[in-house]
């Protein structure tokens, strides 16, 4: 059975195309040499999946290897099959390059990788949570948060050079600030990484951030919060990330909102829903019930007869969302059994009882109805 490559990646032989591309992106991180520095085992698997995935994401070469295996796959494309000779060995190119390329090819770190494209000197974006309450979600806060993150060098501006000091070529793209990369998708072209495609290089680097442009510092963020926003919902503030590498621009912070529970409310996307308790006279009666909203204390008719659980529309009395559209309130009235009855009490409801028959029972009477039928009786 041909299914080496298939375990490499931890899929089925019956896995799509979606699936494969997403167990090679968590193999290829697990495994990859910049994550595993001088773990020769972590080199070896990290060539293995990039085999497998080189050979299962082309439908040819996947029928191939089903087929007849490795050994037809040595027949049909050469000895050896793949080639990870053509993939991994270039001019000045080192397991960063390639996993850049491999970015680069599917929209920066972008597609394969899951995350936004951006340049080699941007710096990284940041996420952090914040924890609001029901209310708060509703109208809208602010909120400080504490975060601890790369900033701009104050001494040397970014530019990783000692003031005063000169820059020079850098000696890995001798000053192009880009890399040729020979892999089997083609030549390409990346960035340089190590003057984050400046072409330049402190000749003496500066001694409070040991040339890299960037110290760590705590810094205390006012987040805006508007109103509306719902559990999950994700704000983002631009340029709040971490500084650029040598001058380059800052990433972005992403605040992941979690709404803690309301003890009266339930949201349903803009909708509120609220359960309210009124007495078996008030329900068999009629009445007007004042009803808490997220807009304030609102009055609610109950005509005569209302049936426990029944559902009442307020409309235009819901959450307003951050396009302007407000969600509708809705009261789900429980009509409550009396509990501790004295023998007053206990005596009145039983003269009640004799005295309503089943005309004042229509739900009930009409249930039962239901059930002769199913059994069958007229």
């Amino acid at each position: 059975m041909n299914d080496e490559y298939y375990k490499l990646l931890e899929v089925e032989k019956t896995a799509t195309q979606e699936e494969i591309k997403k167990a090679y992106r968590k193999m290829a991180m697990k495994y990859h040499p910049d994550r595993n520095p001088g773990d020769k085992k972590a080199e070896e698997m990290f060539k293995k999946v990039s085999e497998a995935y080189e050979v299962l994401s082309d439908p040819q070469k996947r029928q191939q290897y089903d087929q007849f295996g490795a050994e037809g796959m040595k027949q049909q494309f050469g000895p050896g099959g793949f080639q990870w000779s053509n993939f991994s060995h270039a001019q000045d190119a080192d397991f960063g390059d390639i996993f850049g390329n491999l970015g680069d090819l599917f929209g920066g770190l972008g597609g394969i990788f899951g995350a936004e494209p951006r340049a080699t000197n941007q710096g990284a974006s940041l996420r952090v949570r914040a924890t609001v309450t029901f209310m708060e979600a509703v109208n809208g806060t602010e909120k400080v948060i504490s975060i601890t993150k790369p900033e701009t060098c104050p001494v040397c501006g970014g530019s990783g050079s000692e003031p005063g000091s000169k820059t020079v070529n850098c000696p890995k793209c001798k000053g192009s600030g880009r890399l040729r990369i020979q892999s089997f998708f083609g030549i390409m072209e990346q960035p340089c990484s190590n003057c984050a495609g400046t072409g330049k290089v402190a000749e003496k680097p500066c001694h409070e951030c040991r040339g890299e442009g960037r110290v760590k510092k705590s810094k205390k963020l006012n987040i805006k919060i508007p109103g509306g926003v719902d559990d999950g919902s994700r704000l983002k503030m631009r340029g709040q990330g971490e500084a650029g590498i040598k001058g380059g621009p800052a990433g972005d912070l992403y605040i992941d909102i979690q709404v803690k529970p309301h003890e009266l409310f339930q949201r349903e996307g803009n909708n509120v829903i609220c359960e309210v308790p009124i007495s078996f006279p008030k329900a068999a009666l009629g009445c007007e019930v004042e009803v808490p909203t997220v807009q304030g204390q609102m009055t609610l008719k109950v005509p005569a007869g209302t049936q426990s659980g029944r559902l009442f529309r307020m409309k235009g009395k819901g959450i307003k969302d951050l396009n302007g559209y407000t969600g509708d309130h809705y009261v789900r009235l429980i009509v409550e059994t009396p509990t501790n009855l004295n023998k007053d009490q206990v005596e009145l409801l039983k003269k009640f009882a004799e005295s309503c028959g089943e005309k004042v029972h229509p739900v009930a009477d009409d249930f039962m109805s239901k059930v002769k039928r199913f059994l069958g009786k007229k």
